[in-house]
């Protein structure tokens, strides 16, 4: 038995959607301590673009799977989502398994159905899609994480959100928002900070601009082009969470101005299973929903990757499979 999958076939660092295939690939079977899930969406990730790079997938793992995140329906009907992170406990693989997304190892969620670990099922709330539910195990989660875990946001708190539009960013400005933090965006691109606004934002600014205050906290995603501009924006003794560079690593550090302002920077990689559910209930408990810009038919994956490579989403594009 097969199924519609999107594959990274090859690798290409400079055109990575020429190693994309859509391909028929063996269905998942069920084994101990594993559920199969019926994919009914699945969204999109820099991650994805990253495997097709060849980051993190060597060519010894191909052709595999793409895709991190995603909700479904298990056999016995259960509604479910997936935590993406295989490894974190042992559950389903052993306690000395490196901790991995899947598709590093394990074939991802872009398919019309896909294998994890039963640990890693957590139940839907009724009140999401499945669209609405499968942006959130590596966006949603990572900004949960980096905002109320990492960063320790309260209600009141000043937080600077680099680069409005991407899944994370707009995450952050939806959370931050809902639990009463004043959230600042920057964005080169003035229609995207209007949304930003729309979205719960208290302020939105050209990137590189000079804020009107110095934030309690930096959320950084994008790396070398904001580095500065987060080191300079936040307050002595202040907190820069990183969780990503788009735009390449930062060459210069700014260690004087970190230490000379006692600055903590910490990093963070999507977020636990507990973190996972809070967020669910946190979303079914508030009305907060993702913002979801486009939506694509699995047969579509290549447009859906396409329109995440050019940058020009605002929100989360989702991939459906029925």
């Amino acid at each position: 038995m097969t199924m519609l999958a999107a594959v990274a076939a090859r690798t290409d660092a400079e055109r990575p959607l020429d190693g994309l295939a859509l391909a028929q690939v063996p269905e998942p079977t069920p084994r101990e301590h594993w559920s199969v899930v019926d994919v009914r969406a699945a969204s999109l990730n820099h991650h994805d673009l990253w495997s097709l790079r060849g980051v993190g997938l060597p060519a010894d793992r191909l052709p595999m799977v793409l895709g991190t995140d995603a909700a479904g329906v298990t056999a016995d009907g259960t509604e479910v989502v997936v935590h993406s992170v295989i490894g974190e406990t042992g559950h389903g693989v052993g306690p000395t398994e490196r901790r991995t997304l899947l598709s590093e190892k394990y074939p991802g969620t872009l398919a019309e159905r896909v294998a994890v670990p039963t640990w890693n099922l957590v139940p839907k709330p009724a009140e999401l899609t499945f669209e609405e539910a499968a942006c959130l195990p590596t966006a949603w989660l990572t900004a949960y994480r980096m905002l109320f875990v990492a960063a320790g946001a309260r209600p009141g708190d000043r937080v600077l959100v680099q680069g409005a539009g991407g899944g994370v960013a707009t995450a952050a400005v939806v959370l931050g928002a809902a639990a009463g933090v004043e959230v600042v965006v920057t964005s080169r691109d003035a229609g995207k900070r209007e949304r930003a606004l729309g979205l719960g934002a208290a302020h939105a600014v050209e990137s590189g601009a000079r804020l009107p205050f110095r934030v309690d906290a930096v959320l950084e995603t994008v790396g070398a082009a904001t580095w500065s501009h987060s080191v300079r924006s936040v307050r002595p003794e202040g907190t820069i969470v990183v969780a990503g560079a788009t735009s390449g690593d930062m060459p210069g550090a700014e260690l004087t101005r970190i230490f000379f302002t006692q600055l903590r920077v910490v990093g963070v990689t999507m977020g636990a299973k507990a973190d996972l559910e809070a967020l669910l209930r946190f979303l079914a408990r508030t009305g907060v929903r993702p913002v979801v810009d486009t939506t694509f038919p699995l047969e579509r994956a290549r447009d859906a990757l396409a329109r995440l490579e050019s940058g020009a989403h605002f929100g989360k594009v989702v991939v459906t499979s029925r």
